[in-house]
């Protein structure tokens, strides 16, 4: 029996005030499938990361999502979704973690988990509750649910963002740079939740500056470059050798990613290069 995707793109092309943001990405996550999408500032990757949840519509190309079709209105003015109830069910099939946590400061964290169970799952306040407290405590952050955000640490209410969008129990998890405003000590514990996440299972679609994690545990791999996907594949394969000057030099910027890129082959001809290595 043939799978059926967790999420399809098709040639989609977004622009904003006249610059095109995405130019052509087309895109398959496969259930189970950890894609990490990696890029210079600008290159498109939330942009990208947000048409998925349906918070931007492309201006054309197609989006489904576990194989069902969005219906998107095009006109040279505006495109837009068909049916709204279309767009709000697809949406629980999906969470989503933000670089800025956007936690809501006037809610502890238990009040802040239960709110999309109850308000869009429909779920009595009391299941709320049992199922926050599950996924709370399985990123760590039980004992703390009765706390207020401004209390917590970086890495502890990214956590918790984690625990709220796991809430709504997603076929697909979005990590939109999920550790890029935490401070280096902090990184490690939301990466270990994250590493739980995928050993869980499910699909993952992250956009991250954190090499070594992505090496370590993506199926794929893309490089975005001004809108456009300049290479994509295993890890294993895109990031020991890449084809491009453009991504050999986007690896080059991080000290996590020179042990496997060792020896790579330049682009454009057979010359070998070498990169210090750190564990040498």
């Amino acid at each position: 029996m043939h799978a059926i995707a967790a999420i399809s793109l098709v040639d989609l092309w977004k622009t904003y005030k006249g610059q095109e943001v995405l130019r052509g990405v087309s895109l398959v996550a496969e259930e189970h499938d950890v894609v990490t999408i990696v890029g210079s500032s600008g290159s498109g990757k939330t942009t990208l990361l947000r048409c998925i949840n349906l918070l931007e519509i492309p201006d054309a190309g197609e989006i489904r999502i576990q194989d069902e079709l969005v219906e998107i209105s095009h006109s040279r003015a505006l495109s837009k979704p068909v049916r709204a109830k279309q767009v709000q069910r697809l949406r629980r099939m999906i969470g989503m973690v933000f670089q800025q946590f956007n936690l809501w400061s006037h809610m502890t964290i238990l009040e802040n988990v239960i709110e999309a169970p109850i308000h869009v799952l429909g779920l009595s306040k009391k299941e709320a509750i049992e199922r926050a407290d599950h996924y709370l405590n399985k990123v760590g952050l039980l004992r703390k649910k009765n706390e207020y955000p401004i209390v917590l640490s970086g890495g502890e209410t990214q956590r918790a963002a984690i625990a709220r969008a796991l809430a709504i129990e997603p076929k697909v998890v979005l990590l939109d740079e999920p550790t890029s405003a935490l401070d280096p000590e902090l990184v490690g514990e939301v990466l270990g939740v994250i590493r739980g996440i995928v050993e869980e299972g499910r699909t993952v679609v992250m956009v991250t500056h954190e090499m070594q994690f992505a090496f370590e545990i993506s199926t794929q791999v893309l490089f975005l470059q001004q809108g456009k996907i300049a290479e994509q594949g295993p890890p294993a394969t895109i990031m020991t050798a890449p084809k491009t000057e453009a991504f050999q030099k986007f690896l080059m910027r991080f000290s996590d990613s020179r042990h496997f890129i060792r020896h790579a082959p330049a682009a454009g001809n057979s010359r070998r290069w070498d990169m210090w290595d750190p564990g040498l």
